[in-house]
């Protein structure tokens, strides 16, 4: 590597290119992989330079200093003591840049998104909030900008990102729907679930259905998606010893999947609130 050759006020000339990989290792090792602070609309989040597809590399760096440089400028400079400026090379990997930056500002609690919340032992509505999130296309250049400023003084000072406001995923109107259709009958009454008169179990708002009962959003829209493991926990050992019998003709035990199948159209109706688990649906 040519004498008087810098990377970013550092001198790596005057020796073999294994020379000059570790003078950039020791002076910027500490600081390639630390985290990056974004400010996002007064909050701050951070990312990590692997994570976001960032990074220093040395040997590119290196292989482009060490290029035979027969400028007569900078042959002559080089005889006098003057320095030769090479760029550090630091490849950008744009698709996983865009994730992170899109994960950063999604999951920044900036923007809420519509749910149904059961915890209290009725249907309660949550409307989602539109909120500020980061402009992923917008924010790269300035992203990368502040990795190289990170690498070169060390200092991890917050760069601003432009942002654009984002609309919550699930709607009001979508709330509303889940609400009226699903989430208001459910939480209406109690409810019984049974294969026979000995085997049955009474579930009731307060104490129970709030302990299963569940939404999730799935492409904008919200579907029930009850934790199975809290309802079996609630029937216990109430169907122990039924067999149902299968598609296949062969006969095995009640899941929490046949339970909540039969109580599903139970829950969706305010007059019909017992629910019968066929065990034989041939």
């Amino acid at each position: 590597v040519p004498k008087g050759t810098t990377v970013l006020g550092v001198d790596i000339g005057g020796g073999t290119r294994d020379d000059a990989v570790k003078k950039l290792d020791d002076a910027f090792g500490s600081r390639v992989d630390k985290p990056l602070k974004l400010a996002v609309g007064g909050r701050t989040v951070t990312v990590t330079p692997e994570n976001a597809g960032l990074q220093f590399d040395y040997q590119a760096t290196v292989s482009e200093a060490a290029k035979s440089d027969y400028n007569p400028v900078h042959v002559i400079g080089s005889l006098f003591g003057q320095k030769r400026v090479v760029e550090p090379a630091m490849p950008v990997d744009e698709e996983k840049l865009q994730a992170a930056l899109q994960q950063a500002g999604g999951g920044s609690g900036s923007v809420t998104d519509g749910t149904v919340d059961f915890s209290s032992g009725k249907a309660v509505a949550v409307h989602g909030k539109a909120g500020k999130a980061i402009d992923a296309g917008q924010s790269t250049h300035a992203v990368e900008q502040a990795y190289r400023t990170l690498v070169e003084t060390g200092a991890p000072a917050p760069v601003t990102v432009p942002t654009t406001t984002r609309q919550p995923a699930v709607s009001d109107a979508e709330v509303d729907r889940m609400m009226k259709e699903f989430a208001e009958p459910a939480m209406s009454d109690r409810v019984t679930v049974q294969t026979d008169a000995a085997h049955q179990v009474q579930l009731s708002p307060q104490n129970s259905l709030k302990k299963f009962l569940r939404v999730t959003a799935v492409d904008g829209k919200l579907v029930d998606k009850p934790d199975l493991g809290a309802l079996k926990e609630l029937y216990g050992h109430t169907f122990d010893g039924v067999l149902i019998t299968r598609g296949n003709g062969k006969k095995t035990p009640v899941t929490p999947e046949d339970v909540y199948a039969a109580l599903r159209p139970a829950l969706m109706s305010r007059t019909d609130r017992v629910a019968v688990i066929d065990t034989d649906p041939s």
